[in-house]
């Protein structure tokens, strides 16, 4: 297990070095500890325009930048701290978040922080969640980030981002702030956030008597930072174009995700599909939205069309039921998944 150290703070810069990692390091575990300045990092497969608060962002110059990752919108400021874990997923077909958490987890409850994996992917203190967990699984290799809560400013937090209500009333609470937590109250010894990365990062390597470290070439940097350029810091990857799709459905489906379906219908056939969520897939939608296109808009001809498709492949705890009942706007008789 190696240390990446990365100082930077601007996110599209570090979602490009995380990128970079996965595709290129194939040969050992690497661990990086990050932060961003104030930043919404969007997931993989959302659509930001619905997840952001636009006027309060552009009024607080907060940057907007998409990862490669599924799950939710979260919040970033200089008091939140950002883990990576690559590692080898050579049977790696579904998302793992416990597996490949451990190290945090472990390197928390040393500290006297009485974490808990709850839920799809959030890392909880006392019933309320302090880190969101996401993965990518790409050529044998997996990226397992998260975002951890220490003395982040929450109330700006719950202004930047525009939480659908469903998701609110389903975790019993009235509001964002009073499902989330920092960490920083349930240490034992108080410090900053610079404190507590380097604490963390003793624990995570424990067992070392000097942590190894990664260090980049001037060549690796440059391309590290032309992925940045050209990729995360573009309106194309972190907006993008909206779907002028006649037909817009979505549905929540608890322990599952935010299923968004987003429908161009013409002479009864499907020209176009756009998939939103904050779900977990293994592989990317784009492939699952390509096998709908000029099919006919029939719940029976999308069913043969996917009759050879792993549907949760692509959408995580979803399958070809729900993608239906979204689809076709559905009634269905069941309580929705847990």
């Amino acid at each position: 297990m190696k240390y990446i150290q990365n100082d930077h703070l601007d996110p599209a810069y570090n979602l490009a070095l995380e990128e970079w990692v996965l595709d290129n390091l194939k040969d050992d575990i690497y661990v990086i500890l990050w932060r961003n300045d104030n930043a919404i990092i969007i997931g993989r497969n959302q659509n930001t325009a619905q997840e952001i608060n636009q006027n309060y962002v552009d009024e607080h110059n907060i940057k907007v930048v998409r990862r490669p990752t599924g799950g939710g919108a979260v919040y970033h400021d200089l008091g939140n701290l950002n883990f990576s874990i690559f590692a080898d997923a050579e049977n790696a077909v579904d998302i793992n978040f416990e597996l490949y958490t451990q190290p945090v987890l472990r390197a928390l409850q040393k500290m006297g922080v009485n974490v808990e994996l709850k839920g799809r992917n959030d890392i909880t203190i006392e019933g309320k969640k302090c880190s969101g967990l996401a993965q990518r699984i790409t050529n044998k290799r997996i990226l397992n980030h998260g975002a951890m809560l220490f003395d982040t400013d929450l109330t700006t937090l719950s202004k930047a981002l525009n939480v659908r209500r469903d998701k609110i009333e389903s975790k019993g609470v009235k509001s964002v702030v009073s499902r989330v937590t920092n960490i920083r109250p349930h240490m034992e010894v108080n410090m900053d956030v610079l404190g507590f990365r380097d604490l963390l990062k003793k624990e995570m390597f424990a067992e070392y008597d000097e942590i190894p470290e990664y260090t980049f070439t001037d060549e690796q940097l440059q391309e590290i930072d032309e992925l940045r350029r050209t990729k995360y810091d573009t309106w194309e990857w972190n907006y993008g174009q909206s779907p002028k799709g006649n037909y817009q459905n979505d549905k929540r489906y608890e322990g599952a995700g935010v299923l968004d379906v987003r429908l161009d219908i013409q002479d009864g056939s499907i020209q176009n599909t756009t998939i939103y969520g904050d779900f977990f897939g293994a592989k990317e939608k784009g492939e699952l939205e390509e096998l709908l296109t000029g099919i006919a808009y029939s719940p029976s001809a999308v069913t043969k069309a996917l009759e050879n498709v792993r549907v949760e492949d692509y959408l995580g705890k979803l399958g070809l039921e729900q993608l239906l009942e979204v689809m076709f706007d559905m009634e269905n008789d069941e309580e929705t998944m847990l």
